[in-house]
């Protein structure tokens, strides 16, 4: 278990405007040739794809594109990817996309090194090379991942969403620019926004929560507040907003780096892998109970997170349930109560990080009190 006051982020990270355009030749030191990583389209809407071709033929750096990889990435679909970049021999994975993409990329990484691991060999955590270097760019406001030792990845054989992280997950370079997620489209943007702030109030209320850390949690959480009151009132999105909800999905990233997530994540997944709803807005999903808890159990951290974002506990639950795209979904108690057989082996760390903790049979009446 990582020490309580211990906090590693072993990244180099360059913020701001035009951070990849300015530093590209940091990527000298990955190698000479990489396979890029993307989604669908938000590489290249974003410019961040153009700016990445045009950067690595000025340094010299040749490259081939992969863009496979969809929202929750599957293993298959990482260790495909992973043989790829074998194939070409490449020096290093350069991500470039959202959340699912960032992540893709870690696990891509460690299957181009060990091209003999078999896709579900990942969670077994041993292997015989390092993974390849890995440099970042996101063109969204939620995950994190780009600060993150963390990798979520979607098993294809159970449909299930479970994630790895060590020191081998961390990426070598990251290039943050907020303007890459100005193409986002409004929904996306706020669901991204939803689970940058589930990151940072999870994490404020973790038992790992240590000073060096929370100094990350009151820098973010005001920024990505205002971002989400600002969507609730039918707000644009102009540059500040983008601006503030981009560099505050980072600062809660460096959150949960340390902290960890709470029960409103596994509990989310099942709305993610059962009913398609976006991570963010199913994790959202969970917050008001996570909030109730806080009031009962974590009393005196809540009055300080009602301080910082000053608004009370109910205006908080009153702007989630304004941004909720799950009030259609109905879940019976029998449905929920299978759901929740997948933790009654294996009580998720993400419950005992809770306030009150939380058992699986708890979690099965949130399932069906939050979401029916």
């Amino acid at each position: 278990m990582r020490d309580l006051n211990n906090t590693h982020m072993p990244e180099n990270v360059f913020w701001g405007k035009d951070a990849l355009l300015k530093n590209a030749v940091e990527l000298l030191s990955l190698g000479n040739k990489c396979l890029i990583l993307t989604g669908g389209s938000s590489a290249r809407l974003s410019g961040a794809l153009d700016d990445a071709e045009k950067v690595l033929k000025e340094i010299g750096v040749e490259y081939e594109i992969f863009s496979k990889v969809g929202p929750n990435p599957l293993l298959s679909v990482c260790h495909e990817a992973g043989k790829t970049a074998n194939e070409i021999n490449a020096d290093f994975i350069f991500g470039i996309g959202g959340g699912s993409v960032l992540d893709a990329a870690k696990a891509v990484a460690i299957y181009a090194a060990n091209p003999d691991l078999k896709p579900e060999d990942i969670y077994i955590r041993t292997y015989k090379y390092s993974p390849l270097p890995v440099a970042l760019v996101g063109t969204t406001s939620g995950t994190g991942s780009e600060v993150t030792g963390v990798s979520v990845l979607t098993n294809d054989a159970t449909g299930r969403k479970k994630s790895i992280s060590g020191v081998d997950c961390y990426a070598k370079l990251v290039f943050a620019d907020h303007r890459y997620t100005a193409s986002m489209p409004r929904s996306v943007a706020i669901s991204t926004g939803l689970d940058a702030f589930s990151h940072a109030v999870e994490g404020w209320f973790a038992p790992k929560m240590q000073e060096s850390v929370k100094i990350f949690a009151i820098k973010g959480l005001p920024l990505i507040w205002s971002g989400l009151c600002s969507f609730a009132n039918g707000d644009d999105c102009d540059e500040n907003l983008i601006e503030s909800m981009y560099y505050g999905s980072l600062y809660a990233g460096l959150v949960i780096n340390t902290c960890g997530t709470a029960f409103p994540h596994p509990l989310g997944y099942v709305l993610t892998e059962n009913y398609g709803v976006p991570h963010g807005q199913a994790c959202a999903a969970f917050l008001p109970a996570f909030f109730e808890r806080a009031s009962v159990y974590a009393p005196e951290k809540l009055y300080e997170l009602e301080k910082l974002l000053d608004s009370d506990k109910d205006e908080i639950i009153r702007v989630l349930k304004a941004l909720s795209v799950t009030k259609d979904i109905i879940i019976s108690a029998e449905q929920a109560k299978k759901f929740a057989e997948r933790w009654e082996d294996a009580i998720p760390k993400n419950f005992a990080a809770s306030p009150g903790g939380l058992t699986p049979e708890e979690a099965a009446r949130l399932l069906v009190l939050n979401i029916s």
